[in-house]
């Protein structure tokens, strides 16, 4: 059967300003004109497929999202690069993780083909939003929520998949320059046999808590240790975190508490291509900080969409301060991160299969397809 995304532009004075200075731009301050959206239900399956102008979500008071807590979302790229070409990165791994932390959530979920298509015509329709200075962005937000009017504990029958987009700049007002973290002895991010593998909201409002410690005590970001011993590295609140120790990379294991980072996957595979030690063990805070006083930990920092490589410079844990690599970008987050930037702006050999190119694909082929 035919599938179509029906397209409905905005009125010509109805346009939003596209920010010219790209300085200003922060990070999910800025959303374009259009957003994708398609429903579910038990009868029709994903219809009602189509972008139109910006507007509020209309759901229910009751929608089962606002009260149990049925949503998940993804966070992705579009770079304008190489002979002015508009590019994705690894977007394939997104669409699979959004599949498996509906899944864990009990939702509905959609296909590869139909969240690529959906992306692509959307960022495509707002090619004009894609800034093109350095560090900047078009990024991605699909999100999906269940809406069936329901009180009661139960997974709905009832779902809106739609996807945002707005310019951005870096995540951290520091840019490419270490950031300071706090280690949290108390809070705790995920227990094993819960959401921590799930990109879902109640993860990251569950976090707020420790990252406004953080903050308060004049650190950028926290540090989450395992919820049993307070013991062994899991992540940071927006990143996967990586260890240099005498020349070996290593990142605490998936084990079911950390989020699959694209980002992360990408840094293991290109740092193993590159020959380096790589490891995925369990790390505790006492061997960070023991290795760091002794000097054999040299570089340590976060990888993610919204940050891509973000050096680490001071560590706090229980009022102790450690500083690693003199506070200073260390050569293999340089090196991860020029190549990982150029590679997402095909000015890199695309050695994996990872960067499509799509400027080129055809808005209304895109937008009606067989399924």
């Amino acid at each position: 059967m035919n599938k179509t995304i029906a397209i409905r532009r905005v009125r010509p004075e109805a346009r939003r300003a596209i920010p010219t200075d790209a300085s200003k731009l922060g990070f999910g301050r800025y959303f374009s004109d259009h957003f994708f959206a398609t429903e579910f239900d038990r009868q029709n399956g994903w219809h009602l497929t189509r972008i139109e102008p910006m507007r509020p979500l209309q759901i229910d008071a009751a929608a089962i999202c606002l009260h149990y807590g049925q949503e998940v979302f993804e966070g992705l790229k579009a770079y304008r690069g190489k002979d002015d070409g508009i590019y994705l990165f690894r977007w394939q791994k997104n669409a699979e993780r959004l599949r498996n932390s509906c899944r864990r959530l009990m939702m509905e979920t959609v296909d590869e083909e139909f969240f690529g298509r959906a992306v692509k015509t959307l960022v495509l329709l707002e090619q004009e939003w894609i800034p093109r200075a350095p560090s900047s962005s078009l990024y991605i937000r699909p999100t999906v929520i269940a809406t069936d009017p329901f009180l009661g504990v139960r997974p709905g029958d009832e779902y809106a998949f739609y996807i945002i987009v707005g310019p951005a700049g870096p995540y951290y007002p520091e840019g490419f320059n270490p950031v300071r973290i706090w280690v949290s002895s108390e809070d705790v991010r995920a227990v094993r046999g819960g959401l921590g593998e799930a990109k879902t909201a109640a993860n990251y409002a569950h976090s707020l808590c420790a990252q406004h410690k953080a903050k308060s005590l004049g650190y950028t970001q926290v540090l989450w240790l395992d919820a049993i011993e307070h013991r062994w590295v899991e992540e940071v609140g927006t990143m996967n975190i990586f260890f240099v120790i005498n020349d070996e990379v290593i990142t605490p294991p998936l084990a079911g508490t950390i989020l699959p980072g694209v980002t992360r996957d990408s840094v293991l595979t290109i740092c193993r291509h590159w020959g380096m030690k790589v490891s995925e063990r369990a790390i505790s805070i006492d061997e960070v900080f023991e290795q760091a006083s002794s000097g054999a930990l040299t570089e340590a920092f976060g990888t993610g969409t919204a940050a891509v490589i973000s050096p680490v410079g001071v560590l706090s844990y229980k009022g102790k301060e450690v500083v690693i690599g003199r506070n200073q970008t260390g050569p293999l987050a340089n090196r991860l991160h020029d190549y990982l930037t150029r590679l997402q702006h095909g000015e890199e050999e695309d050695l994996f299969g990872w960067v499509e190119r799509i400027d080129k694909l055809d808005i209304d082929q895109l937008a009606v397809w067989n399924g």
